[in-house]
């Protein structure tokens, strides 16, 4: 779905940078701000310095007037509203709304070509007073981000990234990325030279008594297997071994 992030009247330059990079930290690049307090609010250092490198969508966003001209294209409106008001569209969290969305189970207007994608658009209010009741009221639901009960303040660019998140795992989700790389798992055969070296070192120190070992190699043996040795730990502890033995020796 054609997905757009709506920030209106935002007061800190600070806020626009963070939200872009946290458009893109989950794949989004569409960003329009409605009236911002500072119309340079793009070129300004804060801004630059926040997006950490988020560049490219402070350079495609679009600073409009009024909120109708940020919402042409958009059939799906998501207001983020954590203050309670009298009337207006449901109150939902995230999560909850966005499986219903993606699910085909609310009453969205489709579009009528496949050209046109069906638009939705997710609503930031002012970092003070937060959305205002008519822009609250033009919207298909209130997204309310669940937070502790005794302190729901969240910062403008914060919520931007929790939607944004949870937005991208309704459409999918990105593979988790491995931080460190595939390690070589030792075999059952270096595990066993491995046991059969500290049976020796372990008798040459006095620990292991060869003529009654009791069930020290098979409890060793189990430690190891669950420890799921790489072939590099084999050569540390066959290393280990090497040294009580040869200090064994040293001693007799």
């Amino acid at each position: 779905m054609k997905t757009r992030f709506i920030l209106i009247n935002t007061s800190h330059a600070g806020n626009v940078g963070a939200a872009a990079r946290a458009l893109k930290t989950m794949g989004f690049d569409e960003l329009v701000l409605v009236a911002p307090r500072w119309p340079n609010v793009l070129r300004k250092e804060e801004t630059i310095q926040r997006a950490s490198g988020a560049l490219d969508v402070l350079e495609n966003c679009r600073i409009v007037e009024t909120l109708d001209e940020a919402l042409d294209g958009m059939s799906h409106l998501c207001a983020t509203a954590m203050t309670p008001r009298d009337f207006g569209p449901p109150t939902r969290t995230p999560r909850e709304h966005f499986e219903l969305l993606v699910n085909g189970k609310l009453n969205v207007e489709q579009p009528s070509t496949a050209a046109n994608e069906t638009g939705v658009a997710f609503l930031f209010g002012c970092e003070r007073f937060g959305m205002a009741n008519e822009d609250v009221y033009r919207c298909d639901v209130a997204l309310s981000i669940p937070t502790n009960p005794h302190f729901g303040s969240l910062n403008l660019a914060s919520a931007v990234q929790v939607v944004a998140y949870d937005w991208r795992q309704a459409l999918g989700g990105y593979e988790v990325q491995e931080a460190t790389d595939p390690v070589d798992r030792a075999d059952a055969a270096q595990v066993a030279g491995m046991l059969g070296h500290w049976e020796q070192a372990l008798a040459d120190i006095g620990f292991l008594d060869p003529a009654a070992p009791k069930k020290l190699m098979p409890r060793l043996n189990q430690l190891f297997n669950r420890a799921q040795l790489t072939q590099e730990e084999i050569h540390i502890l066959r290393g280990v071994a090497k040294a009580m033995i040869q200090t064994a020796q040293a001693k007799r």
